[in-house]
């Protein structure tokens, strides 16, 4: 058989990724990106990793970018490879995380024929997306590729799909890569951060919400710096909790499903309301009610690096266009004479701890006693990783995300991302405890991607919260249609999830009692790869827990 060559066009586009930095492609494999199989296989700096469903594969792209800042990169076919990945360009946009998700499109000659598989992926991408484009010539290649890490990471980070074409992929070119695309640098206006000083001045009783577009660990630091020495509460944005330390004296807990009650009075009581990166969207302010959109007696000053988000829903007495970062560390550094010091972040903090607190419950599985004894086990810097469902809501109260990232959970609600996002997790960093919290309907979403972290060395542990129901929307059924004869569509019927993990290669324990889980825990910590506890509790906990997260997913 003859040998043929790698066409020039694919191998231009592994080397274009080389360029932007990429170190790891998620992907199942397709005919229409053959070629691009073919250059990733002949080259060793892009680690390739192979998975089960498109919706993990995007899901894996989508974490891998919020850990490092650079777009995480995804490769699908057409048609249903697409279609299925959709989910974590959904995610992505929602989340304002950086992301690229190239597609196999069929050949230029089939267009508009309604080939096979065919999609017109700029419309159905556009409004998920960034950017959605077809790259028609192989020549422009380079141009393509930077361009899609260029509007991945600038102003609010989000994700770009861009087709490839069959016969694209086979062309020759002499094009070359582009070299690296970083954000562009964004300092806020010296006079703006005047302005911002008087009116923290002015301000009884402040109030920041942080997280969300471009934070990082240097605009965590920084703010919290600033933070503490104005004594102001900051509470962070919906499934946002690592955007400060935990144990900073003025944090105040997280907004969002579920939050301390104390919070919210302060969020919707407050005179000044400082948001740094956060959207302000829906979850994070409970319909638009903490605070309040619109409040005579209130002002908001609001930082995001994204224009089109300043103003777009909350009007802001300031608005400020910063990188995440650059503003924070203009904040922490910014010394203009005047004594600012409040209280009330220390009594925030107090209120908090307070709340974050678990105190035994009546239940033979206690999963707020669990929690509490993870914290007492795992390293302070565990990845918690989770989708959608009341059982999150333990975590998201009782769990202390130290250090950043330590948070990887879909502020969309979309259920399916934990254990995918744990799998990028676990071979991002291969040094920290990584843990996927799933339900039990919220594993079966994706949890195949086992069989990708068994594959690929990933070194996890998933716990799976099973009531044999799909919890937060009975909760719902029960507030809205009381009686047991309303419950409808909600109730599973599950696998044994201990067994289902060891027919993967892994460990396993199931949990009845509070002992047990800790027990399982116990034995999990000491071992490594790929280990799974599967906890059985009673659907009455959820709805009793007060730990309890409503309104993620209308299933």
């Amino acid at each position: 058989m003859t040998t043929r060559a790698t066409p020039a066009a694919a191998k231009l586009l592994v080397d274009c990724l080389i360029e932007q930095g990429c170190e790891r492609i998620f992907t199942v494999p397709g005919e229409s990106f053959l070629q691009a199989l073919d250059a990733l296989g002949q080259q060793d700096q892009i680690d390739l990793v192979t998975c089960r469903q498109e919706g993990g594969v995007a899901m894996m792209a989508c974490a891998d970018g919020a850990m490092t800042q650079r777009p995480g990169v995804a490769f699908v076919t057409r048609g249903p490879g697409a279609t299925n990945a959709s989910i974590g360009v959904h995610v992505a946009m929602q989340d304002s995380q950086p992301m690229i998700l190239f597609v196999g499109d069929v050949d230029s000659e089939m267009r508009d024929r309604e080939g096979f598989q065919e999609v017109d992926f700029a419309s159905f991408f556009g409004p998920i997306a960034k950017w959605a484009a077809r790259i028609d010539s192989a020549d422009r290649i380079p141009e393509y590729v930077a361009r899609a890490y260029a509007t991945a990471v600038s102003g609010r980070p989000g994700p770009v799909v861009l087709a490839l074409p069959e016969d694209m992929l086979s062309r020759d070119t002499a094009s070359k890569p582009r070299p690296r695309v970083d954000a562009p640098a964004q300092a806020p206006c010296p006079d703006a951060m005047q302005a911002m000083m008087a009116l923290i001045a002015d301000a009884a009783s402040p109030v920041a919400i942080v997280g969300g577009a471009g934070w990082d660990p240097k605009a965590r630091e920084h703010f919290q710096l600033f933070a503490e020495r104005l004594g102001i509460p900051v509470a962070t944005a919906f499934r946002r909790q690592d955007a400060i330390s935990p144990s900073s004296r003025v944090y105040a807990g997280n907004l969002g499903y579920g939050p301390n009650p104390k919070l919210v009075e302060r969020v919707k009581n407050a005179d000044l309301v400082i948001a740094v990166g956060a959207r302000l969207g829906e979850a994070t302010t409970d319909g638009y009610t903490v605070p309040p959109l619109v409040a005579e007696d209130r002002k908001l000053i609001h930082i995001h690096p994204d224009p089109d988000e300043l103003n777009s829903v909350y009007p802001a007495d300031l608005a400020i266009c910063a990188g995440m970062a650059e503003f924070a560390e203009s904040a922490a550094l910014w010394d203009d004479g005047d004594t600012i010091d409040f209280d009330a972040g220390a009594q925030a903090h107090a209120e908090w701890e307070a709340w974050a607190t678990a105190h035994p419950a009546d239940h033979a599985l206690d999963m707020g006693q669990c929690v509490q004894f993870m914290r007492d086990t795992l390293p302070a810097d565990t990845i918690i990783c989770n989708g959608a469902g009341n059982f999150a809501g333990w975590w998201h109260r009782y769990w202390r995300y130290e250090g950043f990232p330590t948070q990887l959970a879909p502020t969309c609600g979309a259920m399916g991302f934990g254990v995918p996002a744990a799998v990028a997790a676990a071979l991002r960093h291969p040094e920290r405890t990584v843990v996927a919290v799933a339900g039990d309907g919220d594993f079966l979403m994706n949890g195949q991607e086992l069989a990708t972290a068994v594959q690929h060395g990933a070194n996890l542990l998933v716990i799976v919260v099973d009531n044999s129901a799909y919890g937060t929307i009975r909760m719902h059924q029960e507030r809205e249609f009381p009686g047991e004869e309303r419950i409808s569509g909600t109730r599973l019927a599950n696998p044994d999830f201990a067994a289902l993990a060891s027919a993967f290669g892994g460990w396993s324990a199931s949990a009845t009692t509070t002992a047990e889980f800790k027990d399982a825990l116990v034995a999990a910590e000491s071992r490594s790869g790929l280990r799974l506890i599967h906890c059985k509790i009673e659907i009455e906990q959820l709805a009793a827990s007060g730990a309890t997260v409503s309104g993620l997913r209308d299933r």
